[in-house]
C-alpha cells in the first residue's frame, strides 16, 4: 500500500494524476476489502495508464436524480478484473473505480436508498414495514447487481421483491404499485453501449424519483463512504420474495386494456410483425400479448437470445436503423406490414412500417407519438368516452423537447396539453398529481380498480391521462405504469397499423394527413459526444456558455426569445413550476427552434432543432418538407460551428 501510494503521489507531482484521482483511489481502498480493487489498480499504475485511472477515479460515480449510470467494463481491462474470464467479451468482475458501476457503488447507493426510505416510513407511517421491488434487464453484471442490491435491502430490515430472472423497466414500475413497496430499482443502462450499466431508483408511486424525495436520497447515499456495513440481528431483517409468472399475467392483462378498438386487432386485420428485443427484456411480454390479441407475430431468432454483448447490433438503440436492420430484413423477406424493436429494458420503442410505396419506412420518435396522441384522441372521441362536456378534462403529456405537433393536434381536438421537463420521471408526477386530486375513497382503491373505473374516476374528478411521450422514443397510455413502457407502446403501435390496413391506408398516408390538418412539424435531434475527464469538463465550459454568453442570432436569424431553465420561474400550463435544469431554449425569428442540454446519462451535449409550417397543401407538401429539412441541416451545421469556437 505505502509503495503504491507513492508511485500515486509521484504522478500527481508530474502532472499526470490529478490530486482529488487520488484522494478517491485512497478512499476506495479505506472503503473496501476487496484485493481485487488494489490489484487492478497496480496493474494500471505499473502500466503507466494515467488517463485511464483517472477516467476511473476522477470523481465519485454520481448518484443523481435518476439514480447510477456508469461503465461497468473499463476502456482497459486489467488481468484482475477478467480474471477467469480472460480473452471474453465480458471479465469476471466490473470495472474497478470510483467513477464506475460496480459491486461498491451498488452497495453504497442501496444501503444509502433503504436508509431513506426507513426515515421517511418514520415520518409518514410509522407502522408500515419497508419493502424493495428489484428488477433487472441483461446487460452484464445486471444479475449480480440486482442479487447484491436484495442482500443489502434485506440484511438492513427491508423487505425485497426480486424478478427471478430479467424483466423490464415498465414492469418495474407496475410491481412498485402492485406490491405497494415504498420505492424500487431497477438495474439498466437502457440503450447505452455494452459496457455500460445503471441503477434507477423508483417510489411508492411506481414513477422515477423527483423531489423532495431525490435530493433526500442522494444526501443519503453521498454519505456512505463504504461498501462494508454491519447486518442487522436475523430478527429484524427483511425477507425475500420471488416475483414470475404470477405478476407478469397480471401486468398482460392490464396491457390489454391499451386496445382501444379490441374488433380491429383481431387476426381479420391481416397485420404481420416482425418483433425483436435486441438480446433484451422485450419478447417476455410483448410478444405473447401480441399473439394473444390476433396478431400474427414473427421474432428475429438471432436477437430473442438475452445478451449483454448485443453482438448483432453497433447499439441497442431501437431509434438506430442498425439496431432494426436484422427485423426489415425479416419483415421484407415475410412481407411484414410493422417492425417493432425494444431496448434492453423494453422502456424504448422504434418502428418501421410498409409505406404507400411497398418500402419498409423507419419512423422517428417525434412522428412515433404524434400518430399514437392522434389515433387515441381520435377512437376515445369516436366511442363517446371523450366528448364536449368532459374533453377538458383530458390531457396529453409531452415534454418540452418533444414536437409540437402533439399540442397542434390536443389543442385542436379540445384537450389540453402539458409540458414537462426533458425526462418521463416529469411526466410520472404529473400522474401522481392528478392521482391526489381523485377523492379519498377512490385513492384507497384505485391501484386495484379497472381501467374503465379509473377512466371514469378522473374525468369526474381530475385528469384522465390520453397519452404521454417523449422525442427519445418513450410512450405511455395509462397510468398503471409511470414510466415510458415499450411493451405497451408496441400493443398500441399494432393496433394503429391493423386499423389503418383495414381501412386501405399506410401509416405515411395517414401522417400527411395530420400534417395538412394539423400543421408540418419537423424536427432533428443531434449530439457532440466527449468522453472522460477531459470531455466532461468540455461539456461544462459549452453547457456554461451558452447560460453565459448566449448568441444574439443563430444561421442568420435573430434570436427572440432565450428560455435559461437553469435559472427557474418558468411555470407549466397548470400553474406548476418546472425545476431548475440546465437547459437553454432558442426561439428564432423564422419561427426555428434550438434546445440544448446536457445528456443526463450518457457524456454528450445534446441539440434539438425544431421548424415548422402551417400553410402546407397537399400540392406543396412534398416541396414543404424538402424545404424545412435543409432549414434544420443549415441549423445543425451552424450549431456545430459555434460549438467549436466556443470550447476552443
Amino acid at each position: 500500500m505505502s509503495e503504491l501510494r507513492e508511485t500515486l503521489e509521484h504522478a500527481v507531482d508530474e502532472n499526470l494524476l490529478p490530486a482529488t484521482s487520488v484522494a478517491n483511489i485512497l478512499q476506495l481502498l479505506c472503503g473496501g476489502n476487496n484485493p481485487l480493487y488494489a490489484a487492478t489498480i497496480e496493474e494500471l499504475a505499473e502500466k503507466k495508464a494515467w488517463t485511464e485511472l483517472n477516467d476511473r477515479f476522477y470523481k465519485t460515480l454520481g448518484f443523481g436524480t435518476g439514480g447510477l449510470r456508469g461503465r461497468t467494463i473499463g476502456k482497459i481491462v486489467t488481468r484482475a478484473e477478467a480474471g477467469n474470464a480472460a480473452g471474453r467479451v465480458c471479465p469476471e468482475f466490473p470495472c474497478v473505480g470510483t467513477n464506475a458501476m460496480n459491486f461498491y457503488n451498488v452497495s453504497r447507493a442501496t444501503q444509502g436508498l433503504v436508509r431513506y426510505i426507513k426515515d421517511y416510513l418514520a415520518r409518514n407511517d410509522p407502522e408500515g414495514t419497508p419493502g424493495l421491488a428489484i428488477a433487472h434487464d441483461t446487460r452484464f453484471f445486471s444479475r449480480e447487481f440486482a442479487e447484491l442490491a436484495a442482500k443489502v435491502a434485506i440484511e438492513n430490515g427491508c423487505n425485497v421483491f426480486l424478478f427471478e430472472s430479467s424483466r423490464s423497466t415498465p414492469e418495474l414500475s407496475f410491481a412498485v404499485r402492485h406490491t405497494n413497496s415504498t420505492a424500487g430499482i431497477v438495474i439498466t443502462a437502457s440503450h447505452n453501449p455494452m459496457y455500460d450499466n445503471g441503477y434507477k431508483v423508483y417510489f411508492s408511486d411506481g414513477a422515477q424519483v423527483v423531489e423532495p424525495h431525490a435530493s433526500a436520497i442522494i444526501g443519503h447515499v453521498n454519505a456512505v463512504l463504504d461498501e462494508n456495513y454491519l447486518p442487522l440481528p436475523k430478527s429484524e431483517q427483511g425477507r425475500m420474495i420471488l416475483l414470475g409468472e404470477d405478476l407478469d399475467d397480471l401486468y398482460k392483462a392490464r396491457l390489454r386494456t391499451l386496445v382501444l378498438r379490441p374488433e380491429t386487432v383481431a387476426n381479420r386485420s391481416g397485420t404481420k410483425i416482425v418483433f425483436t428485443p435486441i438480446h433484451g427484456t422485450g419478447g417476455t411480454i410483448s410478444v405473447p400479448v401480441l399473439r394473444d390479441l390476433g396478431f400474427e407475430v414473427m421474432t428475429v431468432t438471432e436477437q430473442d437470445i438475452p445478451d449483454g454483448s448485443f453482438p448483432t447490433v453497433k447499439s441497442p438503440n431501437p431509434e438506430n436503423v442498425d439496431a432494426l436492420a436484422m427485423a426489415i430484413g425479416l419483415a421484407e423477406a415475410e412481407q411484414a406490414d410493422l417492425v417493432i424493436g425494444t431496448d434492453p429494458d423494453a422502456d424504448r420503442l422504434g418502428v418501421a412500417f410498409r409505406d404507400r410505396s411497398g418500402k419498409m419506412q423507419l419512423v422517428n420518435g417525434n412522428q412515433i407519438g404524434s400518430l399514437l396522441a392522434f389515433y387515441r384522441i381520435r377512437a376515445l372521441k369516436e366511442q363517446g368516452i371523450l366528448n364536449d362536456q368532459n374533453k377538458n378534462r383530458a390531457v396529453i403529456l409531452k415534454t418540452v423537447v418533444t414536437t409540437d405537433l402533439q399540442k397542434s393536434i390536443a389543442q385542436r381536438e379540445g384537450l389540453n396539453c402539458v409540458e414537462t421537463l426533458t425526462g418521463f420521471k416529469y411526466i410520472g408526477a404529473k400522474l401522481a398529481k392528478y392521482e391526489a386530486a381523485l377523492p379519498k375513497d377512490v385513492r384507497k382503491r384505485y391501484r386495484s380498480l379497472p381501467e374503465d373505473e379509473t377512466r371514469s374516476a378522473r374525468l369526474q374528478n381530475s385528469y384522465f391521462y390520453v397519452f404521454g411521450g417523449e422525442e427519445s422514443y418513450g410512450y405511455s397510455g395509462a397510468d398503471f405504469v409511470r414510466d415510458k413502457d415499450g411493451n405497451g407502446a408496441a400493443i398500441m403501435f399494432a393496433e394503429i397499423a391493423a386499423y389503418t390496413k383495414l381501412r386501405g391506408m399506410t401509416l405515411d398516408q395517414v401522417l400527411d394527413l395530420i400534417y395538412l390538418e394539423y400543421g408540418y412539424y419537423l424536427e432533428k435531434n443531434s449530439f457532440l459526444a466527449f468522453d472522460g475527464a477531459e470531455g466532461a469538463d468540455k461539456i461544462r465550459r459549452l453547457v456554461d456558455s451558452y447560460h453565459a454568453d448566449p448568441p444574439n442570432e443563430i444561421d442568420g436569424s435573430t434570436v427572440v426569445v432565450a428560455n435559461d431553465y437553469s435559472a427557474g420561474g418558468i411555470y407549466d400550463m397548470e400553474g406548476d413550476v418546472l425545476p431548475k435544469e440546465r437547459m437553454t431554449i432558442f426561439e428564432l425569428a423564422d419561427e426555428r427552434r434550438v434546445a440544448v442540454r446536457p445528456s443526463g446519462t450518457e457524456p454528450k451535449i445534446k441539440f434539438y432543432l425544431f421548424g415548422k409550417s402551417s400553410s402546407a397543401s397537399s400540392d406543396s407538401l412534398a416541396q414543404v418538407k424538402a424545404d424545412l429539412a435543409a432549414a434544420l441541416e443549415s441549423l445543425w451545421s451552424w450549431l456545430q460551428e459555434d460549438a467549436k469556437n466556443r470550447i476552443g
